[in-house]
């Protein structure tokens, strides 16, 4: 099985950066004296801008990874659509036996 780059660490890393952008915003607010709703409130909107300018490298790692999803996704989609047409294409007999070993064990609606 071949290593995909993973979606999840530069998801998780981003998310909790910009929680964290979030609370600094929240924190500086509240020490000057702000409400703490009206903190945490002003903390969400000013995140975006300044995660858009303090972000950018998290953002394009997590783009490429959404890029990769998403290529992989539509690869897979095409071998289905092919193979729902009856067309025999060479990738989706390399993946056919994969998937068959897979398919296996599933009960699959309409088979008795």
């Amino acid at each position: 099985m071949t290593s995909a780059p993973s979606l999840v660490g530069p998801l998780v890393a981003y998310t909790l950066a910009r929680l964290c952008l979030v609370g600094a915003v929240t924190g500086l607010l509240v020490l000057a004296g702000v409400p703490l709703v009206l903190a945490v409130l002003i903390g969400v909107v000013a995140a975006l801008p300044l995660s858009m300018l303090l972000l950018r490298g998290l953002r394009k790692r997590m783009d490429a990874g959404l890029a990769v999803v998403r290529e992989r996704r539509s690869a897979q989609r095409e071998v289905l659509r092919a193979r729902l047409r009856g067309d025999e294409l060479a990738d989706a007999r390399s993946d056919e036996g994969a998937e068959r070993e897979a398919d296996a064990g599933e009960h699959r609606p309409g088979q008795q």
